[in-house]
């Protein structure tokens, strides 16, 4: 009798070594899983708060628009400016900001259905979608506060010229971008069928 509970109980127990659902330990499970993710909530925080941050700086001290004069800090390589972008980073697809929002939250939405996917349990997976997902929050949140972006970090390239302007969620999701693609390159998912 006991023999046969145990088996049963040992049938409900997960994989990945946490309580089943319904086990009445609800609580305490959701804190050990969300734990796990430390590193993507602490430069998704990091970058969000940085992001948020540095506009309102900008948005306090410098003129906007495209004539204002820029400030610069490293002459002839690097300026801070103060424009409003209603596109998508670097002022890609202008216009088009509800619809930049829907994706942005499918983006977040469809990050957290298929995290098991991404293997958002690997440190760097977590470093490159906490950078990732603080960005688009942030742009996100310009969007539905105010409608536009704050851009203000302006480099220029040589033999180019300016490159777009720019803020610290553009730079967070490039980053993040890029970081995972390496690592998913270096690194492949394996599938479990062939692991074993």
């Amino acid at each position: 009798m006991f023999k046969k509970n145990r088996a049963v109980s040992s049938d409900n127990e997960t994989t990945s070594g946490e309580p089943p659902i319904g086990s009445g330990d609800t609580g305490v499970a959701s804190c050990f899983r969300a734990a796990r993710y430390w590193l993507f909530w602490l430069l998704f925080v990091a970058t969000f708060a940085l992001d948020q941050a540095s506009k309102q700086i900008i948005w306090r001290t410098l003129p906007s628009g495209y004539d204002a004069p820029p400030v610069p800090l490293i002459p002839g390589v690097f300026n801070l400016v103060h424009v409003h972008n209603r596109g998508a980073a670097f002022s890609l697809f202008s216009g088009y900001g509800w619809l930049l929002v829907v994706l942005a939250l499918g983006a977040l939405v469809a990050t957290f259905i298929w995290r098991r996917n991404l293997e958002l349990e690997r440190r760097a997976v977590q470093f490159a979608f906490g950078m990732l997902t603080g960005g688009i929050v942030g742009n996100v949140a310009d969007r539905l506060l105010y409608g536009y972006v704050v851009d203000f970090l302006d480099v220029i390239l040589p033999g180019y010229g300016h490159w777009p302007a720019f803020n610290i969620a553009d730079a967070g999701i490039c980053i993040g971008v890029l970081l995972y693609l390496v690592v998913s390159f270096r690194h492949p998912v394996v599938p479990k069928e062939s692991a074993e």
